[in-house]
C-alpha cells in the first residue's frame, strides 16, 4: 500500500480532517447569514460557530476510541488533550481576540484614522461556550458519519 493510500484509509486522520473541515464550512455559512456577508477569509480563518478546533479534536479522540478502543492509553491522552484545546478556546484565547477588539477601537480613536488588515489585531482568536459545544458535536456526528461510510 502506498502513502497517499494509507493516509485516506487512516481513520482518525479522515475524520479529523472532515470535522475540521464541515467546521470550517459551516462558520462560513454562519458568518454570511448573520453578517449579510460573504467573506471567503472565513473558511480559514479562526473563532466564530462552531469551533473548528474543538470538532477537530473532539473528531479525532472519538475516532482513536473507535480505533483503539475506548480503554487505552491512547484514548485517554487524545481525550484529554481535546478537553485541554476546547478550554483553551474558551479562556485564554477568547479573551486574547476581547483584548484585541478594544485595542483596535482605542487605536482608531486615539488616531482617528482605520488600520489596515495587516495592521489590526486579529480579534476572531477564541471561541464562546456555545461554539465549543457546537464544534464538540459536529466532530461526534462526523465521526459517526466517517465511521458509518468507511466500515
Amino acid at each position: 500500500m502506498n502513502y497517499i493510500e494509507q493516509l485516506i484509509s487512516n481513520r482518525i486522520l479522515v475524520a479529523g480532517v472532515a470535522s475540521w473541515a464541515s467546521a470550517q464550512i459551516l462558520k462560513t455559512i454562519t458568518y454570511a447569514i448573520v453578517n449579510h456577508t460573504l467573506d471567503i477569509k472565513r473558511l480559514l480563518g479562526d473563532g466564530g460557530m462552531p469551533s473548528a478546533h474543538s470538532a477537530t479534536v473532539t473528531a479525532i479522540a472519538v475516532a482513536t476510541g473507535f480505533v483503539a478502543g475506548f480503554d487505552t492509553p491512547v484514548f485517554a491522552v487524545a481525550i484529554m488533550l481535546a478537553f485541554i484545546v476546547m478550554h483553551d478556546a474558551m479562556g485564554v484565547r477568547l479573551e486574547t481576540g476581547k483584548q484585541a477588539k478594544i485595542l483596535n477601537d482605542m487605536i482608531k480613536m486615539v488616531y482617528d484614522e482605520d488600520m489596515t488588515p495587516e495592521e489590526k489585531l486579529k480579534e476572531f482568536v477564541g471561541h464562546t461556550p456555545l461554539q465549543v459545544l457546537g464544534g464538540f458535536v459536529l466532530g461526534i456526528v462526523v465521526d459517526i458519519i466517517i465511521f458509518v461510510v468507511m466500515k
